[in-house]
């Protein structure tokens, strides 16, 4: 992403802010890919939360379990909340292209819907540099929308935003091009609107 990217995304949940987890409040399957995620770790390790946004449920649930939990998100709003929900929590604003973690200095990693706000041609690279965030073995809670399409624009919460998708399959051969092995996926249908949303929540480990 370009300075102009973030700064435009950074703006559309800087005035998004709570109406996100008002809208979202049901979040069952992110609670139970993040209490998976948590479950593979140690009391004390590192795990990094890709786009944390209000640190509601993941950030939170991590903290509880014992686990050293670091945020990152874009949006100055979104960390701001996400340090009075979850203060157990280290926090930086960045984008996940500028963020240069030490090799192996994660046990886990979450991004639940971050890596959609990116293009097509960003998301690969920003899947190898959280293979290369985690330690050999660990582990890591990913979701995507199944979709086919490219930094599209699309109204959200009175907001624009742009995002990306891939159908299912692309989306996995992706993650295996990153060096992901994926252990398990859940589909979930989340009525949005108008529509029916198709949510793919993967979970992996990076060898």
């Amino acid at each position: 992403m370009n300075h102009d990217d973030i700064t435009m995304q950074a703006a559309a949940f800087d005035a998004i802010g709570e109406k996100y987890d008002e809208a979202f409040a049901d979040k069952r399957a992110q609670v139970e890919a993040t209490r998976w995620l948590a479950e593979r770790l140690g009391p004390g390790d590192r795990v990094l939360d890709v786009g944390c946004g209000s640190g509601i449920p993941t950030a939170k649930l991590l903290t509880e379990a014992g686990l050293a939990v670091h945020g990152i998100d874009i949006s100055k709003e979104m960390l701001r909340l996400a340090q009075r929900n979850a203060p157990g929590a280290t926090y930086e604003q960045v984008d996940l292209l500028h963020f240069s973690p030490e090799p192996g200095s994660f046990g886990g990693v979450a991004a639940f819907f971050s890596l959609l706000m990116l293009r097509r041609s960003e998301i690969p690279e920003a899947l190898r540099t959280i293979a290369r965030a985690l330690r050999p073995g660990g582990h890591f809670a990913f979701s995507m929308v199944e979709g086919d399409f490219d930094w599209f624009e699309v109204p959200f919460l009175g907001q624009p935003l742009r995002v990306s998708a891939y159908p299912r399959a692309e989306l996995a051969s992706v993650l295996r091009g990153a060096g992901f092995e994926i252990l398990a996926v859940e589909v979930v249908d989340f009525p949005s609107g108008d529509y029916v949303e198709r949510q793919l929540y993967h979970r992996c480990r990076v060898g």
